[in-house]
């Protein structure tokens, strides 16, 4: 990409005036090209986020990052897996937040938009904005108590599918056991730890191995975030589109699915398992 600049209007904080100037590309990429030293001031390298600009001066950034996915703002029909009195289960668009990040925060959100849609709900679980797939939310007091203690026991199966950059040092089927804790460096980020951290499994299976490119499926034992993210990078197998452990660059989209979830049993109603096909141009050539 090209350098972009911009005129700071007003005093404030580096980072501040960046997200204003730019909203597209979000505060993780603000912090992230600030911290990479790819900003100037004046043609001055900056690197710290609390750097006070006064108004007038020149800002340039010298490797812009992507902009972030533009999500749905309004509840769409073709989304809805399945309804009953206690559960709605959906197909979760790439791009939309499972929910608001701040109470402040008025964005469209997956759980505003169904609570629009539906009444009273709340999630069951979570997806990463930028994963698409099956998200679950309850209706009733009773669904609420039996997800939950179905998803902190770990006894759901949950199956992904992931496009990964190749070649990589996944063999053909396998398990990944990698601890993962936060990012020192980055509050926005986990990471793989020898020590500490929180236990993550996963289990894989090659879908597909193409030249630039493999299919994946992925079915995490544990639910730790961006677990399927992290062990994929570390086995030098990130998944493609990915943000913060790849490059953004390398597709249109997070290339991570949740094609399948099994729900336990709710009141009346057995176990169930729901699944979100893929979703069109997912899988590259």
């Amino acid at each position: 990409m090209r350098p972009v600049a911009t005129v700071a209007i007003s005093a404030g904080r580096l980072d501040k005036v960046l997200r204003a100037a730019f909203p597209d590309w979000g505060r993780r990429a603000v912090d992230e090209v600030i911290a990479a030293k790819q900003v100037q001031v004046n043609g001055r390298a900056v690197w710290l986020a609390s750097w006070m600009v006064q108004s007038g001066d020149r800002i340039e950034v010298q490797r812009p990052p992507a902009d972030l996915p533009i999500g749905p703002t309004a509840f769409d029909d073709a989304w809805l897996i399945h309804i009953d009195q206690d559960i709605v289960v959906v197909d979760k668009p790439s791009g939309l937040r499972a929910e608001g990040t701040r109470a402040e925060d008025r964005s469209a959100n997956l759980l505003s938009l169904c609570a629009l849609r539906f009444g009273d709900v709340t999630l069951a679980h979570r997806l990463d904005r930028d994963t698409s797939g099956v998200l679950v939310l309850a209706r009733t007091r009773v669904a609420r108590q039996a997800l939950d203690e179905a998803f902190k026991s770990h006894s759901l199966e949950k199956h992904y599918v992931a496009v990964v950059q190749a070649p990589n040092r996944l063999a053909d089927t396998g398990r990944i056991s990698l601890s993962l804790a936060p990012d020192p460096q980055r509050r926005d980020r986990m990471i793989a730890v020898d020590a500490g951290g929180k236990t993550a499994s996963t289990r894989y299976r090659f879908a597909s191995r193409g030249e630039l490119s493999d299919v994946v499926d992925l079915w995490p034992a544990t639910g730790r975030t961006h677990q399927l993210r992290v062990h994929c990078a570390a086995m030098g197998a990130p998944i493609l589109g990915d943000r913060l452990y790849g490059s953004a660059a390398s597709a249109p989209r997070l290339m991570l699915h949740a094609q399948s979830l099994e729900v336990p049993t709710i009141g009346a109603a057995a176990a169930r398992t729901f699944v979100a096909q893929l979703p069109p141009g997912f899988v590259l050539a």
